[in-house]
């Protein structure tokens, strides 16, 4: 194989981006190695997976397994600490991520992270602990590596960052027309191919409430200096303003396969002809405009957990799972997305930021109490 072949554990391999990276490692496979594949239930698509990139370990959330020769059956977290791995992917949804990117960094693994969550809910415990394991942590969001990259070679203090938002299908939508948006249109993302969870966030603007908290962990910055900037052409996914007023771009088309490309082959950049690229051959047209918090309050209600600390991030996050499968399940309203995930908060009374380290039981509390809440306030306001 070579040490110059990257072998990957990639968990989440059957979602959107577990998906869109194996195109990435299908089209390098003098490069890269897959090693280990996990998914949560979705048992046959893993099962197709294994045969085509017969990785040595396989892991299923699911009890169902199936019989794969040369594979051995693991947990994601046992997978992620195995010696013949040089980069764990972390692309699963919600909290299934957070222990395994523990475990991983623990082990001394490069972590390459496509997983909101993780962040979110456990920031602080998770930059402490890469800091602690002296590991790196490569983001795989195309509005973080954007920053990334705007940030190499660079000595200067950043000023501010700005992290772009396409603004969804309804930023132009008005109160009266929000009310009425179903499950089927907010799914429908007028640029960028995605999952469920996060199509939904991205019309909610919960997303890049998220990628907020985020940024303030993966590059340390106070929150003054992050802002949002709605951006419905989607080709700059974020800007870097320096303490001289230079500010730095990062542009391609909205392809979630390129910030994936740039992770599996950093320190490198990889030439890719199968990817798209900007035509600069005809007119290009960029805007950006701030977002409307009235219209779009989960973007402020996740700046203010973020802003809080503590605990308070892995209840916003939990609300807002419960709030999202009601509503793609028809049971409440798009407005009610962003009430019943105030309302969860307002019940909270758990850990601020203060002196005392945010535990991993903490947040495993916090998350369960924000999803029991959630559900708790959801059947008393159907009901």
């Amino acid at each position: 194989m070579g040490s110059k072949v990257k072998r990957i554990v990639l968990l989440g391999s059957t979602g959107s981006i577990g998906r869109q990276t194996l195109d990435i490692i299908r089209a390098f496979p003098d490069r890269l190695k897959v090693v280990g594949l996990g998914a949560r239930d979705n048992r046959e698509l893993l099962s197709r997976q294994a045969r085509e990139f017969q990785p040595r370990w396989l892991s299923l959330q699911s009890p169902e397994k199936f019989n794969q020769s040369g594979c051995t059956w693991v947990s994601m977290e046992e997978m992620a600490c195995m010696p013949d791995v040089d980069l764990v992917v972390v692309a699963t949804s919600g909290k299934a991520g957070l222990t395994p990117t523990l475990a991983a960094m623990r082990a001394g693994k490069t972590i390459a992270l496509a997983n909101k969550e993780v962040l979110v809910i456990a920031g602080e415990l998770v930059m402490a602990e890469a800091q602690r394991s002296q590991v790196k942590i490569l983001p795989m969001d195309s509005e973080h590596s954007a920053i990334w990259q705007c940030l190499q070679g660079e000595e200067g203090r950043v000023a501010r960052i700005f992290l772009t938002a396409s603004g969804g299908p309804f930023h132009t939508y008005s109160a009266d027309q929000l009310a009425g948006v179903t499950a089927s249109e907010a799914l429908k993302h007028p640029v960028w191919q995605m999952g469920q969870k996060v199509t939904i966030d991205a019309a909610t603007l919960m997303n890049k409430g998220m990628e907020a908290i985020e940024a303030h962990w993966l590059f340390n910055l106070s929150w003054d200096k992050i802002q949002i900037v709605l951006h419905p052409q989607s080709m700059v996914h974020s800007l870097v303003e320096f303490e001289d007023g230079s500010v730095k771009a990062q542009l391609a088309p909205p392809d979630m396969r390129l910030p994936i490309l740039y992770a599996l082959s950093h320190p490198q950049r990889w030439y890719s002809p199968y990817l798209p690229r900007l035509n600069w051959d005809k007119p290009i047209s960029f805007t950006f405009e701030p977002p409307n918090l009235e219209l779009f309050p989960c973007l402020r209600l996740a700046l203010e957990a973020g802003k809080a600390g503590g605990t308070y991030p892995a209840v916003l996050s939990a609300a807002d799972e419960v709030a999202v499968e009601l509503f793609i399940a028809g049971r409440i309203g798009f407005p009610d997305i962003p009430k019943l995930v105030e309302l969860t908060l307002g019940k909270y009374t758990g850990l601020a930021v203060d002196k005392t380290r945010t535990s991993l039981e903490a947040i495993l509390e916090a998350d369960a109490f924000g999803r029991a809440q959630a559900r708790e306030l959801a059947g008393a306001r159907i009901n």
